[in-house]
């Protein structure tokens, strides 16, 4: 099946949700058309926590692409946000986030999908973690809130109890006085607080897909 002509942004939200954002970012979070992809390049001001007694668990989560035991300064990435449609049928972006580390790279993966109850982010290759997420536009930036957490164990998913969820906040927003897009996401869990972050700026652009681009995969398609 080939991506919709709408990004499971718009088809989640009811119609004209979106265009309160900032123009660059109506393009952003706009339909990437077939035969195209979305490329950036930029830089995260902090990656990771300084809790370095989190490491080992966030250590298992490096093994499936969703997030790296560090805590750095000014590190260099860039994105690939590629159109698609899922084994179930739902449109689908799915984000290739390559970390460009002191110790070497590191890539995070994830699939942002329209699924019947609203937008939802699958974290990692396998999707085992899910986030369903209330969407909200103010002053030109876009907020996604994490409103329930699941997790994928022999293939039936199980909702994490409110009491001990994480929350996932993620804002992206035009910043004119760089003319770049903005990005920042915090994972905290109650009673803890703050157990992932980064935060940091980039240039994006839908250009014509290419398999020999860095990151090129050759074309829109499924998760695996």
């Amino acid at each position: 099946m080939t991506p919709s002509a709408r990004s499971p942004y718009e088809a989640s939200t009811r119609p004209g949700a979106l265009d309160a954002l900032h123009p660059r970012l109506r393009g952003y979070f706009g339909a990437i058309p077939a035969g195209h992809v979305g490329r950036g390049t930029g830089v995260f001001d902090v990656v990771g926590t300084p809790r370095r007694w989190m490491w080992p668990l966030l250590a298992w989560f490096a093994r499936d692409a969703v997030m790296a035991p560090v805590w750095e300064r000014d590190v260099p990435f860039t994105v690939e946000n590629r159109p698609a449609v899922d084994r179930e049928g739902r449109i689908a972006v799915l984000a290739r986030r390559t970390f460009h580390f002191r110790s070497g790279p590191w890539v995070m993966q994830d699939a942002i999908t329209a699924d019947a109850d609203g937008l939802a982010d699958h974290l990692g290759r396998r999707g085992r973690l899910v986030a369903a997420l209330d969407v909200a536009v103010a002053d030109g930036a876009l907020r996604l809130v994490s409103t329930r957490v699941s997790f994928r164990v022999l293939g039936r998913m199980l909702r994490l109890p409110a009491a001990v969820a994480p929350r996932v906040v993620l804002t992206e927003q035009y910043d004119p006085g760089i003319d770049r897009q903005r990005v920042s996401l915090t994972l905290s869990a109650p009673l803890v607080g703050t157990l992932y972050r980064y935060e940091g700026s980039f240039v994006h652009g839908v250009v014509p897909d290419d398999a020999d681009a860095p990151g090129g995969t050759g074309g829109p398609g499924r998760r695996p």
